[in-house]
This record gives C-alpha cells, sequence and structure tokens, in this order.
C-alpha cells in the first residue's frame, strides 16, 4: 500500500513575489514549484545553471502558466551575493516571500568560502544574512515573511565563539551545528529588530526534519565521493514509513511558516511526527540553543562585521 503523504493547503498567492535559494534541486524546487502552482512569481537564484534551467523547466511542466525566474547566486561569496542584491534592486520588485533555504552540509575535511569563512558557517549563515542585507529594501516594501531553514541539527553542539571558521581544529558535524545555531538565532532577531523599528518584516524559522534529501548524498564539490552510511539509512527508513519524513514531507514545515495565515513571527515550524523527525507541519518549542537574545545579538554584530553588511533603515 503506497504511503500516504501529509500535505498543506498553500493559499493564492497571485500577485507576490517570492525568492527561494536552494531551489535547484531536493526540497527547495519543490517548494519553489509549490509557490509557483499557488500564483507566485518565483524567483530561484542558483549557482548552477544547468541544475537550476532544469528545475524551471520542472515546475513548468507541472504548471505550464508558472511565472519562474533564474538569478545567479553563490551564497558561500560574498560578492555573488551583493550582485544578486543590486540586480534585484535594479529590478525594484517588491518581495513579499523570502525562504532562505539553501546550505551545504558535513563536508568530511574543512573548506572554506571565497572569502576565507569555514564553508558551512559562511554559506548557510554569512551567506544569507548577508542577502537579507542587500535585499532589505525590498523586503521591507513587500511587508515581506521571511523565513529560515534551520536544522534538527540546531539543537546540538553550540557556537565556536572563540574559533568560529574552525581554524584550529575542524569536526564537520559540529561546524554544521554552528551554521545553523546562528541562521536561528539571526532568523529571530531580525523578525525582533522588525518589530522594535517598523520595517514591516515578520521572520520565522522551519526545519525539515530528517528525509532523505541531497544534503548527504554524494557532494564532489563538497569533497563527498559517494553517499554517507547515515544517508542510505535514512532512505531505507524513509522508504518503510519509519519515524524518517520523505523528500515530499520535508518541504512543508516551510512552505507553512512561509504562507500559512496563522504562522507568526519568531516562531518555529517543523514535523509533527515522533522526535519532530517526520510528519505535517506544526508549530514547535524553540531549541534551547535558539532562546538567548545575548547570543542573537552577539552573532548579528558578528555577521555584520564579517560581511561588512550592516542590516538597518
Amino acid at each position: 500500500m503506497p504511503r500516504r503523504q501529509p500535505d498543506i493547503t498553500v493559499p493564492d498567492l497571485t500577485g507576490q513575489r517570492a525568492v527561494v535559494t536552494g531551489a535547484s534541486d531536493g526540497i527547495g524546487v519543490g517548494i519553489a514549484a509549490r509557490l509557483a502552482a499557488a500564483g507566485a512569481e518565483v524567483v530561484l537564484p542558483v549557482r548552477n545553471q544547468r541544475k537550476g534551467e532544469a528545475a524551471l523547466d520542472s515546475i513548468r511542466q507541472a504548471s505550464p502558466e508558472a511565472r519562474v525566474s533564474l538569478r545567479e547566486l553563490d551564497l558561500s561569496s560574498l560578492d555573488s551575493v551583493a550582485a544578486l542584491g543590486k540586480t534585484l534592486r535594479a529590478e525594484g520588485n517588491p518581495i513579499q516571500l523570502l525562504i532562505n533555504n539553501a546550505g551545504v552540509m558535513t563536508p568530511p575535511d574543512r573548506q572554506v568560502t571565497a572569502d576565507g569563512f569555514e564553508l558551512q558557517f559562511g554559506t548557510n549563515h554569512l551567506g544569507h544574512f548577508a542577502l537579507v542585507g542587500h535585499l532589505l529594501p525590498l523586503l521591507r516594501a513587500g511587508n515581506a515573511r521571511v523565513t529560515s531553514q534551520v536544522s534538527v541539527a540546531a539543537n546540538q553542539h553550540g557556537i565556536k565563539w572563540d574559533d568560529l571558521n574552525w581554524e584550529r581544529s575542524y569536526n564537520g558535524g559540529h561546524a554544521y551545528s554552528q551554521s545553523k545555531i546562528a541562521f536561528g538565532l539571526f532568523g529571530l532577531e531580525l523578525g525582533r529588530r522588525s518589530r522594535a523599528n517598523g520595517w514591516g518584516i515578520t521572520s520565522n524559522l522551519s526545519h525539515p526534519g530528517v528525509a532523505p534529501t541531497n544534503l548527504l548524498a554524494a557532494r564532489p564539490e563538497v569533497g563527498r565521493a559517494e553517499d554517507t552510511t547515515g544517508v542510505k539509512l535514512i532512505r531505507w527508513l524513509s522508504a518503510r514509513g519509519i519515524l524518517l519524513g520523505t523528500v515530499e514531507s520535508a518541504k512543508l514545515p516551510a512552505l507553512y511558516a512561509a504562507t500559512a495565515p496563522d504562522a507568526e513571527t519568531e516562531r518555529f515550524y517543523g514535523p509533527s511526527g515522533p522526535g519532530h523527525l517526520g510528519g505535517p507541519p506544526a508549530e514547535q518549542k524553540l531549541y534551547g540553543r535558539l532562546r538567548s537574545l545575548d547570543d542573537a545579538q552577539r552573532i548579528w554584530q558578528i555577521s555584520e562585521e564579517l560581511t561588512d553588511v550592516r542590516i538597518s533603515v
């Protein structure tokens, strides 16, 4: 008997512009497809043009009237992030939805971005931080909802404040957790600062649970020549409906957080099944590592200094 997939209703998004990072494959392209099917004009900033074109084709096949387009973006390069911001600001269209979904996970060896940051911290957190800064005028003009995709890893380990770039020692899993904790702290602080300063932006968090997405698959560009044992186990459990989610269910928390009328600012959404690993999306208790206001303000200040991007009016 086929496994019954959870689903949500995405409201009519006609007239809204959505930007989705990491939408060239995996759950990102699924998120973009649902937004486009609901009437949004969807921008896919991608690093790999070939994969981006394939994503556009798949979205248009499912929704022939979809309004979707590509832009160039490499989140591991602050110059690339700034260039996208300049392009979108020149277009002048307000942004109503921004889903910060892209990410890189656990390179076996330490790698750095174009700007010299540890790859996961630089891509998952700093790249998105700078993107929000460059897009702030468009987000404010659209009274945007910003949804930032974290991970169950944001409930593990911590931030290595004295060695953010993992120069003295490297642990891929711990560095991944750090990047997602920093990113989650930023997403919540964005909502708080918007309320305090009247920016009109709401900002919340989502996580996809655990599902057989591409993050742990073979990724030669990050030094992983073959699938990890972990992703093989995840595929086996997911295919049998044991605890974990699927690629289809994993996209739902971000979709819910970004589009549901009752999804609120500075809240956290993820799968509602056992262990919050799979199942339909629902609001969840905020991870302890994401609750510190002091840590959120500290990572905000550090991120401004590292990226040379100031997020303010």
